[in-house]
C-alpha cells in the first residue's frame, strides 16, 4: 500500500502553488468537493481510493501487458466496484464532486477518469487522463514499448477500449466532420493542472445553467488559482461578481483581463463594463 505523504496541502490555493508534477489530482478534486461539503476530510477521500485499489495488488498488474491491465482494471472499477457514467442526470453537480462520485458510484467522464487513473497508478499501471475534445478519456501506455500507441479507454462507458475509428467519431462529434485525428495532439496526456481546471470549468457551467451565481463565482475563483492569467475567466468572474453586487471586485477582474489582452475581441466590452461600473459608483456617492 503506498505510503501517505506526511503533510498534505490543506487548501486549493496551497495545492495550486505547487509545480504541476507535484499536484495530486485526487487531492485537488477532494478539495474542490470540500467547497460543497465544508466538513469533508480530503485525506479520507484518498484513503477510500487506497481501499478500492487494495484487491488488485495480488494481481501484480505492473508485470502484465497493457491489454491485461486494462481488462483487470475495468472489471474491477465497473463490475466489482460498480462505477458507471450517469447517463440519466449527466449535469447533476454531484457527478463533478469526487466525494459524491466515490459514494454514489456515478460520474461523468473526467471524474470517472480520475477514479480509474488513481486506482491504476496505485497498483503500478501508468494510466493518465486525456483532455480529449468533448469527452475526457484515459490512456494506458506500455513503458517497455514506448513507441507503441497507447490504449485509449472511455471511462464513462465501462472502460471500453476505443479503436481509431471510434476515437475519430468522438472527435468529429465534438469538432465537426472535417476534423481528423492527430494522436500526438488529441491523445496527449493531460497535466494535473489542466485536469482540475477542466473539472472546475464543468462545475462552473453547471452552476451557471442552474442560475447559482455564487457557486459559479466560486468555481471561477478556483480556476484562477490554477490559471491566474486567463482573460476569459477573469472576465467571467467579473461578470458574476457584478451580478452578486460585488462591483469593486468586478472592476478589478475586468481591469486585469483588459491589461492581459488589451486588443482582444472582448476589450471593447470590458471597457464599457468598467465605465458602467464607474458611473454606478459615482451615482451612489
Amino acid at each position: 500500500m503506498p505510503a501517505r505523504k506526511p503533510s498534505l496541502p490543506s487548501s486549493l490555493q496551497e495545492l495550486a502553488s505547487q509545480s504541476d508534477a507535484r499536484i495530486d489530482v485526487a487531492l485537488g478534486a477532494a478539495l474542490v468537493a470540500k467547497d460543497a461539503y465544508p466538513s469533508l476530510d480530503p485525506a479520507a477521500v484518498l484513503d477510500d481510493l487506497d481501499e478500492m485499489s487494495a484487491p488488485l495488488f495480488p494481481l501484480r498488474l505492473e508485470e502484465r501487458s497493457p491489454q491485461e491491465q486494462v481488462q483487470a482494471l475495468s472489471e474491477h472499477v465497473y463490475e466489482s466496484l460498480g462505477f458507471r457514467g450517469n447517463e440519466d442526470d449527466y449535469y447533476d453537480p454531484r457527478n463533478s464532486l469526487l466525494s459524491d462520485v466515490l459514494t454514489r458510484r456515478l460520474g461523468i467522464p473526467i471524474t470517472l477518469a480520475i477514479v480509474y487513473c488513481q486506482i491504476a497508478r496505485r497498483v503500478g499501471v501508468p494510466a493518465r487522463g486525456v483532455g480529449f475534445p468533448g469527452h475526457f478519456l484515459v490512456r494506458v501506455d506500455d513503458p517497455r514499448r514506448p513507441d507503441d500507441p497507447p490504449l485509449a479507454i472511455d471511462p464513462f462507458f465501462a472502460g471500453r477500449v476505443l479503436d481509431r475509428p471510434a476515437i475519430e467519431r468522438l472527435l468529429q462529434r465534438a469538432l465537426g466532420p472535417e476534423e481528423s485525428l492527430r494522436p500526438e495532439e488529441h491523445l496527449a496526456p493531460a497535466s494535473a493542472r489542466s485536469v482540475l481546471v477542466r473539472m472546475l470549468t464543468n462545475l462552473k457551467a453547471i452552476y451557471l445553467t442552474r442560475g447559482d451565481h455564487a457557486r459559479a463565482h466560486l468555481a471561477a475563483d478556483r480556476i484562477l488559482l490554477f490559471s491566474p492569467d486567463s482573460p476569459s475567466v477573469l472576465r467571467e468572474r467579473g461578470d458574476l461578481a457584478a451580478r452578486l453586487g460585488a462591483h469593486e471586485s468586478a472592476k478589478v477582474d475586468f481591469a486585469r483581463a483588459l491589461e492581459l489582452d488589451p486588443q482582444g475581441a472582448e476589450s471593447g466590452v470590458l471597457r464599457t463594463r468598467l465605465a458602467e461600473l464607474e458611473r454606478s459608483r459615482r451615482s451612489l456617492n
